[in-house]
């Protein structure tokens, strides 16, 4: 049984994970630091970007040959 293709190509996907690390870093960081609630905005982009890369790794995981409709 073979795997399907993802909706990211390889390349893709390191720069996602990589986007998704730094804006999980920077939400901390820049909470400590500034004294608005201006954090959220890279905690939404980085739950955003998780939500990628999870849809993209369930259809990585579904055989090639299953229907969208199952």
């Amino acid at each position: 049984m073979q795997q399907g293709s993802g909706i990211l190509t390889t390349r893709q996907r390191r720069l996602a994970w990589l986007g998704f690390l730094l804006a999980a870093i920077q939400a901390p960081v820049s909470a400590k630091l500034v004294s608005d609630s201006s954090w959220l905005f890279s905690l939404c982009v980085a739950l955003m970007v998780a939500t990628v890369i999870i849809a993209d790794d369930a259809t990585r995981r579904r055989p090639a040959d299953a229907r969208s409709g199952d």
